[in-house]
């Protein structure tokens, strides 16, 4: 009798709480002059100029100064010729910025191609005396491999806090991971890769880290390979704080669902999805399977976007917590999770928003990519 009442007064008390934090945050158009067409990726360049891009399905990058009275952006590089955005989850995907990129003015790119339809990482570069063009004839590709399919080809691009660069790969699309690319050791499809670019290796552009789970293997497994058993981990982040990777990846018919992403490990997919049996549909072994720290129905969305945890100061209401959304629902989230306790799921905001994005500024202050070609920001009902 305790322990229900316990558990009542627990449920009451973390429902009181999500009402609250509702109460307490809206968003808002961050940039009301400017637009973007069908934006998928919005970076810092950490360098302290303050400055924001924004990535176009199409090809475009597009840079402007972090204010909200910007009435212009200007283009920082144009790929449209390089770039195949024919399918929905094709295009320009993925930016990210070296962390040395004030002095050595490199970034990275991640896009699809075509004939043959492929995964293209590049690497482009800017000069100090035009900062906000970048140069497009200084494209060196890090790596490339196929895609069968047009859709599930990841996205995310992001240097970790040890300085090496992680890759987001979708198990190569159709649907139910056909070649079971997911639980393969031996491609780079459906997982998250790892990989040094600052220190080529073996006739490649890249090196691989030396502590990489497979990187002395003798097996034929992709020493890439950082994590496995992902199905099309669209967006994924680190906590500065405590240097956990949060990854969200989309599911196939019913759920959705936000990993932390360990070293060597398998998340399950096809075997599963979320925390249900997949492949077979009942009676899976999860022998050895890191299930999520959450996960959702499609009674509430779709195709989940990943975000940040929030490390900012102007909405108090959210430090600490992993904010996240969903494509195709418009429902924005705050998932609270120590790695002790249970996590806290609070819905903060319904939208009707296609949410394609969630990025941070030099301050680690979290903005919203829609593809009604908006941005936006996070604010505090308390200002």
């Amino acid at each position: 009798m305790k322990e229900c009442l316990f558990v009542l007064i627990a449920t009451l008390f973390i429902s009181l709480l999500s009402c609250d934090l509702r109460a307490q945050v809206r968003i808002e158009v961050a940039f009301p002059h400017l637009k973007f067409v069908n934006p998928t990726d919005i970076q810092n360049s950490g360098d302290g100029t303050n400055r924001l891009f924004v990535l176009e399905q199409q090809g475009i990058i597009s840079v402007f100064q972090n204010s909200s009275r910007m009435k212009e952006k200007q283009i920082f590089l144009d790929i449209r010729d390089r770039v195949n955005d024919r399918g929905a989850e094709e295009g320009l995907l993925g930016l990210a910025f070296h962390p040395d990129f004030k002095n050595n003015g490199f970034f990275y790119v991640n896009y699809t191609a075509s004939d043959p339809r492929r995964t293209v990482i590049a690497r482009y570069s800017v000069r100090q005396t035009t900062p906000n063009a970048a140069l497009k004839d200084s494209e060196l590709i890090i790596m490339q491999f196929s895609q069968p399919f047009s859709n599930h080809n990841g996205g995310q691009i992001a240097f970790g806090p040890d300085g090496f660069f992680y890759i987001a790969t979708g198990d190569g699309g159709s649907g139910g991971d056909p070649f079971g690319n997911g639980q393969s050791l031996k491609t780079l499809l459906g997982k998250i890769l790892r990989i040094d670019v600052d220190n080529p290796s073996e006739g490649r552009n890249y090196g691989i880290p030396a502590d990489n789970p497979f990187a002395g293997n003798a097996s034929g497994f992709m020493k890439e390979i950082y994590a496995y058993g992902l199905r099309n981990l669209w967006r994924f982040s680190f906590d500065p704080e405590t240097q956990w990777l949060w990854a969200a990846d989309v599911g196939q018919y019913h759920f959705e669902e936000v990993d932390i992403i360990g070293k060597g490990k398998n998340y399950g997919w096809n075997i599963m999805e979320g925390l249900h049996c997949f492949k077979p549909p009942s009676g899976c072994d999860t022998t050895g399977l890191e299930l999520p720290v959450w996960e959702y129905n499609h009674d509430v969305g779709a195709s989940i976007t990943g975000g940040y945890v929030y490390r900012g100061s102007q909405v108090p209401e959210l430090i600490g917590a992993y904010i996240y959304g969903d494509f195709m629902s418009g429902r924005i989230w705050s998932l609270r999770y120590d790695g002790s306790s249970l996590p806290i799921n609070t819905e903060l905001l319904t939208t009707n928003l296609n949410i394609s994005s969630f990025g941070i500024d030099e301050k680690k202050e979290l903005y919203i990519l829609s593809f009604d070609g908006k941005i936006y920001c996070f604010k505090s009902t308390r200002e």
